[in-house]
């Protein structure tokens, strides 16, 4: 990550990488791994005290960053999220939180305080099922009805969907997108839990079948929800791949070490040539990984304008070098590296679910390509 750290983000990183040791080892990861919450009560409200939810809320609204740059602190957590393999509803909170924020209103201080405070969690609700919605597809509407707003559709998987008290719901309406605040206890709100390859994290499906909701849950302005909600993306892909390398982190740091004591006639793994070019391989891949991800969340800062192109990047290229990165590492391990008692695996779950969430590398590609052609039509028509 990032060389040029303040001295508060070199605390908040500090502090976080420390709770999480001490709090969520692997061995307690592996402990809550069938806890339908994935862990502890006062897990998640003690690490909002740590600043972990209200990094992208505004002063005003009961957060503040450390930096002046929220989604940079917030990309410092998320990195040590993926090295400890720690649980909790880190991005869909946020994302939903900064929205929020932005949003403003009266309506919103009640709910962005309990979750700055970490007494509620939200989940966003952007991704729907394949092959109905596809990458960005949006097929869930929501239609005005006698002043109140009516929704239907379908979202998975959603982040922490079960452990939510609140989603903000991505819909289609006549005039465009609309984005709606809703209760997990609505009348019509059906979650249903899933099971993932990441034993660490939770995912549900979520419908909303004609759940009927007041004006005023509408975040933002009806049918005008398109440049939110791409805001939303980029933020949600620069903590994806902060966490990704993180996670791709610790994974090679396992692996080096295990080749360094590990010894075979005579002779440490790591002194093999053979082994010496994989590892040369894989430790470009990482430093290019650390680059890209940097790189998306100091664009989301700056370039607001290239950020969608450049957290896609960083996520195809992370998307795709990142499991391969970690099944190396785990053939380098041996058999030991296919044992659940070893912490390797972990690591590459993580990874593997992180690439397919969100979009795959393809379909950044796809995304990556037609911004580009957006840009490039754009001169055009300014010249």
């Amino acid at each position: 990550m990032k060389l040029d750290l303040t001295a508060d983000q070199e605390l908040l990183l500090d502090t976080t990488r420390r709770y999480l040791a001490d709090v969520v080892p692997t061995a307690v990861l592996r402990k809550l791994r069938d806890d339908p919450d994935g862990y502890e009560p006062g897990y998640w409200s003690t690490g909002a005290e740590l600043g972990w939810t209200s990094l992208l809320v505004a002063e005003e609204h009961g957060g503040g960053s450390v930096s002046d740059d929220g989604l940079g602190d917030l990309a410092l957590g998320a990195h040590e999220f993926g090295r400890a393999a720690a649980p909790g509803p880190l991005l869909t909170t946020n994302v939903v939180a900064g929205a929020l924020s932005r949003a403003g209103g009266d309506a919103v201080a009640e709910t962005l305080g309990a979750l700055c405070a970490g007494e509620s969690v939200a989940a966003w609700c952007w991704s729907e099922p394949r092959p109905k919605g596809g990458f960005g597809g949006i097929e869930a509407v929501a239609e005005p009805a006698g002043g109140d707003w009516v929704l239907s559709g379908v979202k998975s998987p959603v982040e922490h969907g079960a452990q939510a008290d609140l989603f903000l719901v991505t819909a289609r309406s006549g005039d465009g997108l609309v984005q709606l605040l809703v209760p997990a206890a609505s009348a019509g709100v059906t979650v249903t839990p899933l099971k993932t390859l990441d034993v660490t994290r939770r995912f549900a499906r979520v419908a909303f079948d004609a759940v009927r909701l007041p004006a005023a849950a509408v975040v933002g302005e009806p049918g005008g929800a398109a440049a939110e909600v791409e805001r939303q993306l980029v933020e949600a892909l620069v903590i994806q791949t902060a966490e990704m390398v993180g996670a791709l982190d610790k994974a090679f740091e396992l692996t080096v070490a295990w080749a360094n004591d590990r010894y075979s006639f005579g002779r440490p793994l790591a002194s093999y040539q053979a082994l010496k070019h994989r590892f040369a391989d894989m430790k470009m891949w990482l430093e290019a990984s650390h680059a890209l991800a940097d790189a998306a969340a100091v664009a989301a800062r700056d370039e607001p304008a290239r950020a969608g192109e450049l957290a896609s990047v960083a996520k195809a290229y992370v998307g795709h070098y990142g499991p391969e990165l970690c099944q190396d590492c785990v053939q380098l391990h041996g058999g030991i590296g296919l044992t659940f008692e070893h912490d390797l695996h972990l690591y590459l779950r993580r990874v593997a679910v992180g690439a397919a969430l969100l979009g795959t590398p393809r379909d950044h590609r796809l995304r990556l390509a037609d911004l580009v052609e957006r840009r490039r039509d754009e001169r055009k028509a300014e010249a």
